[in-house]
């Protein structure tokens, strides 16, 4: 068993293995540029050794944020032919080539975390200060261009935007993305990661066809919410936002910038409220909206108790609590991405059922702001006998703790760094 300093310096060396300087990859080969919130929860890892490198991640992020606030999901920084879909398929018209969607917005949470922890407090606030403005942009965007109906609670239009690609939760919904008249193509993943781990060669042709089809429109965002087949409210995503939205007006009001304060907690507020009307009685947690037909998701994943990283009330985040403890009843270990019970369950496969740790991290800390504390020490302590068996692996098969995905995995060290720094049951 490696000791703590040991495995906290054998997670630094995974960090350093993909920096690119001023960004890091996810893992080599398999994700070789910088991804959005991957990026984001690096930096949390990166600051605990590296103030400077943290900041130098997130502004590299930001410097790619679209004129209308979106901060697309993939920054092409150079070129390299083992991904697909690469800039050719985007084709978004960028200087440096970005992808056309974007990814879960942490980032308001995570340059708040790093400025609270911050050594260099000059530092500190010279960089968050730049950053606010274009985090509270990119807040914005989100609700006008994926809440029209200004309900408080944003869609998603692919399922890449979730982070949780090819989660059980779209498959209903996703049955709607045609694949006829797809053009042909050659994936790249699967040659870099057991094909068994991976999203189906179905679900790729439908990711794809929403890709052109929102290439088709000029990647105009005014129109892509509604032209999309795809629309759905994941309470997960919805908590990241609702959380950074609180978070930054926190900062806002330290840093001297009241009017951004007052728009964050009001988006945050707002988006609180909303978030009951995708409560389930009978599963115990939140589930997802399918916006276009109007009814919730019958689907018990991760996505809908991710809701515990926003503050949401105190019975919800207890019932979440009891939920994590039923879960725990069907795997070796926390925290499954989909129910081990449920017969779609597949504890190898992305997002149909194995553990990440950075939803290991996100749901421990709302979990922690809720007072659960015996579940944030169970999870903590399952996220350290992860590395223990298997490794900075992507992802992990929450029964047999085996190694799933890519290898040496970033974010995956980044939260090995942040769990031992901060989780004394770890």
């Amino acid at each position: 068993m490696a000791s703590k300093s040991e495995m906290a310096h054998q997670a630094k060396e995974v960090l350093r293995l993909n920096d690119r300087g001023t960004y890091t990859v996810p893992t080599h080969g398999l994700y070789p540029f910088q991804w959005n919130w991957d990026s984001a929860l690096s930096a949390i890892g990166f600051a605990h050794f590296d103030e400077a490198r943290a900041w130098t991640e997130i502004d590299t992020l930001f410097a790619h944020q679209w004129e209308d606030g979106m901060v697309p999901h993939i920054i092409f920084h150079q070129p390299d032919e083992g991904y697909f879909p690469g800039p050719e398929v985007w084709q978004t018209g960028r200087d440096v080539p970005t992808s056309g969607i974007t990814q879960p917005p942490v980032t308001g949470f995570a340059v708040r975390r790093i400025f609270d922890r911050a050594q260099d407090k000059t530092l500190a606030t010279l960089r968050a200060t730049a950053l606010l403005p274009k985090i509270h942009a990119w807040h914005q965007w989100f609700f006008r261009a994926r809440d029209p109906m200004e309900t408080g609670l944003v869609a998603i239009i692919h399922p890449w935007e979730s982070g949780r690609d090819n989660s059980v939760d779209w498959d209903r919904a996703f049955e709607r993305v045609p694949i006829e008249g797809v053009a042909p193509f050659t994936r790249r993943d699967t040659s870099h990661a057991n094909p068994a781990h991976r999203p189906t060669d179905a679900q790729y042709k439908r990711y794809i066809w929403l890709v052109e089809k929102f290439r088709s429109l000029g990647w105009d965002n005014t129109q892509l919410h509604d032209a999309s087949p795809f629309r759905v409210v994941d309470p997960g995503f919805n908590a990241i936002l609702i959380r950074s939205c609180s978070d930054l007006a926190d900062l806002a009001d330290r840093l001297g910038e009241p009017e951004i304060a007052d728009q964050s907690r009001a988006m945050a507020a707002k988006g609180i409220a909303a978030m009951e009307t995708l409560w389930s009685d009978a599963r115990g947690q939140y589930l997802c909206e399918d916006r276009t037909l109007g009814t919730l998701i019958d689907s018990p994943s991760i996505g809908g108790i991710l809701a515990t990283f926003a503050a949401i009330p105190a019975d919800r985040a207890r019932a979440l609590a009891q939920r994590i403890d039923i879960l725990a009843k069907s795997c070796d270990f926390l925290v499954p991405s989909h129910d081990p019970t449920a017969p779609d369950f597949d504890g190898l496969r992305y997002w149909r059922g194995p553990a990440w740790l950075i939803v290991n991290y996100m749901i421990a800390d709302g979990m922690k702001q809720a007072g659960q504390t015996a579940i944030v020490d169970k999870i903590m302590s399952d996220c350290v006998r992860l590395i223990e068996k298997s490794g900075f692996a992507e992802y992990y098969d929450p029964t047999t703790g085996a190694p799933c995905g890519g290898a040496q995995f970033t974010w995956t060290a980044a939260m090995v760094i942040e769990i031992l720094q901060t989780h004394e049951a770890a």
